[in-house]
């Protein structure tokens, strides 16, 4: 008995020539079976041959759709469909087995990576900028201290300290090649509930050195009564023997100290990209470098160091001076607030890392405390505090005289954190 399909007989094999005929002549194209759309024809279609014993018979092929029957399985393929697609007319969304986008979810999961960035690069700033600060100044070695008050002092000194620049830095910037460094500026910013009041100490003032501990030697040596310009204590043992003789003199405690020197300075000016100035007068001094014009400008770093250092071209020296300072320092804390500095990583940055490399601090100082300063700063800019000159009621020896009741008076002011009333030169 012969199993193979119509067509396929023992008999067709072999008088063909397929596949290991050893005639030449090609083989004779199978034929197929028609597949037709539409309804079957009337009557019963030819079956295959019967199978094998277990081999099931296939579903014909002659209705178009596998199974000979109206209710069988349609491909799709013979009315031009594509899965998925009524009317082959593409994706119509999504099908069972692909559910609808969670935008919840995703929404969530967004909002949680943002968080987490943002967190992550304000702990790495925060441990950056930490550990760039540089913690040089011990206060503990200050003795005989006042007590403290309400608020907190700050002492901002900027000294000029040529180090670490070259001679064409020294040069472009008028500082001379001076060995060591002295006190150029000095100022108590005091902080609290009823406004921040910014106070300049002119380096001319007439102090007493009194009894100190060498910050070095830990020798300790003996007031005796001398009286030199506050910037000689500074010049004699640093930051420790200046706090010392100010706490000394005044009866306030200084809290914190912060001190810049003149190529830091300049850098963080070029950093932030200028700082703009109103110029009240015309100012020219060989001595610093100056040489500006009555009115608004945009001073860059060696501008606003030889602005910051120019006295002889003031009418009050020194005094006027301090007022410049003042003037400047919080125009600058004001500039680093703005958006455009602030929002901006590429110029933010920059102006953290020149300050922060140029800044000496005391050993408690923390990175909150340097935020609080300059945030105090910039409010007795903005006009929510008060800046001025410690009280002076002449000179002695060449030295300016601070005004005893005025001064005592002021820092009785500060210790309580009341509003200051004492005016200043």
């Amino acid at each position: 008995m012969n199993d193979w399909p119509e067509g396929w007989s023992g008999d067709d094999r072999g008088g063909g020539y397929g596949r290991g005929s050893a005639s030449a002549r090609p083989e004779s194209a199978r034929v197929m079976r028609q597949v037709r759309r539409g309804a079957p024809p009337p009557g019963p279609g030819p079956s295959a041959p019967p199978y094998g014993a277990g081999v099931p018979q296939q579903p014909s092929y002659v209705d178009g759709q596998g199974h000979g029957g109206h209710d069988g399985y349609d491909s799709g393929y013979n009315t031009g469909q594509v899965y998925g697609s009524p009317g082959g007319r593409g994706p119509a969304g999504p099908g069972p087995g692909r559910p609808a986008p969670d935008w919840r979810r995703r929404i969530k999961w967004t909002a949680i990576t943002v968080v987490t960035a943002l967190v992550v690069t304000t702990v790495g700033t925060y441990f950056w900028a930490d550990s760039k600060l540089n913690r040089e100044v011990d206060l503990s070695k200050v003795i005989e201290r006042p007590e403290a008050g309400e608020g907190t002092n700050y002492l901002i000194v900027g000294s000029d300290s040529r180090e670490g620049m070259t001679d064409e830095q020294k040069k472009d910037l008028h500082t001379g090649s001076a060995e060591g460094k002295r006190t150029d500026s000095m100022m108590i910013l005091h902080t609290g509930d009823n406004g921040s009041t910014l106070i300049s100490l002119p380096r001319d003032s007439d102090v007493e050195i009194p009894s100190f501990v060498g910050s070095e030697s830990g020798k300790t040596y003996k007031g005796t009564g001398r009286h030199v310009k506050l910037n000689a204590a500074y010049a004699e043992d640093g930051p420790e023997l200046l706090v010392r003789t100010i706490e000394y003199n005044t009866g306030l405690r200084l809290d914190h100290y912060v001190e810049i020197g003149f190529a830091g300075f300049a850098n963080i000016v070029d950093a932030v990209g200028g700082v703009e100035m109103d110029i009240p007068q015309d100012i020219k001094d060989p001595k610093s470098g100056a040489d500006f014009q009555k009115g608004k400008q945009t001073l860059n770093g060696q501008d606003a160091l030889a602005f910051v250092r120019t006295r002889y071209a003031l009418a009050g020296s020194d005094l006027d001076r301090t007022k410049n300072q003042q003037k400047f320092l919080s125009a600058l804390a004001n500039q680093v607030a703005t958006p455009s500095t602030v929002l901006n990583p590429f110029k933010l940055y920059p102006t953290m890392g020149a300050g922060l490399d140029s800044l000496i601090v005391d050993k408690e100082m923390g990175l909150f405390d340097l935020a609080s300063m300059f945030w105090a700063m910039k409010s007795v800019s903005g006009g929510d505090g008060t800046s001025m000159n410690m009280p002076v009621s002449g000179s002695v020896g060449g030295n300016l005289k601070w005004d005893d009741a005025k001064v005592k008076k002021l820092v009785e002011q500060l210790k309580n954190d009341e509003k200051v009333t004492v005016s200043g030169d």
